[in-house]
């Protein structure tokens, strides 16, 4: 009887303690401890490391977490833009970067775009759209994984190599025709980008689109995020993508100097 009477008084709020301890993990991820292994969690929320490995694995298929496959340790995932609208104002570069998109929108006439790396894709974070209306515009928290992609070129461009090389041979990034020679082409092609500043998809994700993107650093010298021009093929000869191309990289590198990168 009174086994069942304690079944009775905890099945109720078994769903809401669930929540409870999924908002308990994620909280335990700080400025301070950003990087965290399940040992630590545990400890901290209270739980066995079981039911903490239990909630990690949920929130890494959602990618609410990501977990570093050389440290078995989590941090926070950028699955969070997916659901938290407050995560985004919060964000400095996408703060930063408002009036400079707006100014390359207006500059260029087509759209303009913010997008950021979560390791493996580049995630679109902001937008300013064309007026044209004819346009290419993509929804907030849009995914990017494709190798030519020019916002992924940016990101795979400073990538370290080794890490670079292993996204594309594992096939995270997807690169049509993967073989060791294209592989090998992609990543010189890289290193022009790098040279050069700025990526361009001159209609090759679609033939109907034109990509122009150059990366965003940070105080550290680091990518952070990159600036993009989307814009329909039809519009934009081959001699206009090194127009749009040098435009993206002064909005850029304002937003750089503005986030503290060095102007060098």
């Amino acid at each position: 009887m009174v086994a069942q009477a304690a079944e009775t008084t905890t099945a109720e709020p078994r769903g809401a303690s669930v929540i409870v301890n999924v908002i308990d993990v994620l909280r335990c991820f700080t400025v301070e401890h950003p990087v965290l292994g399940v040992t630590e969690i545990a400890a901290q929320v209270g739980l066995h490391k079981s039911s903490i490995s239990r909630i990690l694995a949920t929130l890494e298929q959602e990618r609410i977490v990501a977990r570093d496959e050389a440290t078995r340790k989590y941090s926070l995932g950028l699955g969070l833009i997916a659901v938290a609208g407050p995560l985004l104002a919060n964000l400095d570069v996408r703060r930063v970067s408002y009036p400079f998109l707006a100014e390359l929108a207006r500059d260029t006439g087509e759209t303009a775009v913010l997008t950021i790396w979560d390791g493996i894709e580049s995630v679109s974070v902001e937008q300013i759209p064309s007026l044209h209306q004819v346009k290419h515009t993509s929804a907030m928290g849009s995914r990017y994984n494709t190798a030519l992609s020019a916002s992924v070129q940016v990101f795979l461009a400073h990538e370290e190599p080794d890490r670079a090389a292993d996204l594309l041979e594992s096939g995270s990034v997807v690169l049509p025709a993967n073989t060791a020679s294209t592989r090998a082409a992609y990543l010189k092609r890289l290193e022009e980008v790098r040279v050069r500043g700025y990526a361009a998809n001159y209609g090759e994700t679609s033939g109907e689109e034109v990509g122009v993107a150059a990366p965003i650093f940070d105080h550290r010298g680091t990518v952070v995020a990159c600036a993009l021009v989307a814009a329909p093929y039809y519009r934009v000869s081959k001699e206009q993508l090194g127009k749009l191309g040098a435009a993206c990289v002064h909005a850029a590198r304002q937003i750089s100097t503005r986030l503290g990168a060095s102007p060098a």
